[in-house]
């Protein structure tokens, strides 16, 4: 099964990796070693072109990407109408923006002019970090290398910035702490048109201790991200592979939560629902088996409403998407 990520630098190819490897253990096996599951991590660029992978590659089936990026590529149809082509398997972790920034920049509007990589081009740092700058109204010379290239021009001084917008921690970022100077320039999340589509989101310590002091702390921003798949016809041969998928991930999901395997899995809710998609059909019957899934959240949505006079149909559906949008801000309540 083909399963399309960002960079090999990027956490979320991690969580793939991690996806692959341990489903390929505890599998029996046959003569020459042959598993009835096997998990291929395809590279992407963590964006647009990932979501273009599912589409129309073969043997691609599914792919970690930013909600909000997929959720307009259908709202300006840019592939076409996916709504019917794209499922969601499971809402995921979130993904922080990284801005790493030469010494002689203290601030965003340093950068004002400045040559500033926001990753290959339709990556989510390119098509989001433009937008956001935009948004704060910093302009920018935008450059579209690669993460290594990014860094190494910043050591040469060619670059005084670099975005990549990844799940913290980004192990490859670990190599950005050994160049003298370099650090995290704060997002603000002031911004009343950031907050329209972007989450609050902090990096500390703990998070990268060589490049953020000891009680440090720099304030970003981040999105959420899920896991899409090709939305395959019921019975064809790709649709049993992705149940079997489905049911082994989901079945198998505790052992992602231990310290072996990346902490952005201790984030992720299988039974979380994202707003507007389809659900594919064999995940929503897992977690109905589980815990009724997406039905009985809609059941215990219909009871909250009796008595409360509510207006047409699709009032009352758009209501209820605000009131997913709102249990995702405050998992708490």
């Amino acid at each position: 099964m083909g399963f399309v990520t960002g960079t090999p630098q990027c956490t979320e190819f991690a969580i793939a990796q991690d996806i692959a490897t341990t489903l390929a253990s505890g599998q029996e096996t046959g003569p020459h070693g042959e598993v009835a599951l096997r998990v291929v991590p395809i590279v992407g660029n963590g964006g647009t072109r990932s979501i273009l992978d599912v589409l129309t590659l073969a043997g691609a089936d599914v792919a970690i990407a930013p909600v909000i990026l997929v959720d307009r590529l259908r709202e300006a149809k840019t592939f076409g109408d996916i709504s019917d082509k794209l499922a969601y398997i499971a809402s995921l972790h979130v993904e922080e923006f990284h801005l790493l920034a030469r010494p002689e920049i203290a601030s965003l509007t340093d950068l004002a002019g400045k040559r500033v990589n926001l990753g290959e081009d339709g990556s989510a740092g390119a098509v989001l970090g433009r937008e956001v700058l935009n948004r704060l109204g910093v302009k920018i010379s935008e450059s579209n290398l690669g993460p290594d290239a990014a860094l190494e021009g910043m050591r040469k001084g060619d670059i005084s910035a670099a975005l990549l917008v990844s799940g913290k921690p980004v192990s490859f970022l670990a190599w950005a702490g050994q160049a003298k100077g370099i650090h995290f320039l704060p997002i603000p999340y002031s911004n009343e048109l950031l907050q329209q589509n972007y989450l609050p989101s902090t990096l500390r310590h703990e998070d990268y201790p060589d490049l953020i002091g000891v009680n440090a702390a720099v304030d970003t921003i981040a999105i959420k991200s899920a896991l899409f798949a090709y939305n395959w016809p019921p019975r064809s041969e790709r649709f049993r592979l992705l149940e079997l998928f489905v049911q082994t991930l989901f079945t198998r999901f505790p052992e992602f939560l231990g310290d072996a395997h990346h902490p952005k899995w201790r984030e992720v809710n299988l039974a979380a629902l994202l707003p507007g998609w389809q659900r594919f059909r064999p995940a929503e019957r897992w977690l109905q088996q589980q815990s009724g899934g997406e039905a009985a959240l809609r059941k215990a949505f219909g009871r909250f409403l009796e008595g409360k006079p509510t207006a047409n149909p699709p009032d009352r559906e758009e209501l209820f998407r605000d009131f997913l949008r709102w249990r995702e801000r405050n998992p708490d309540k």
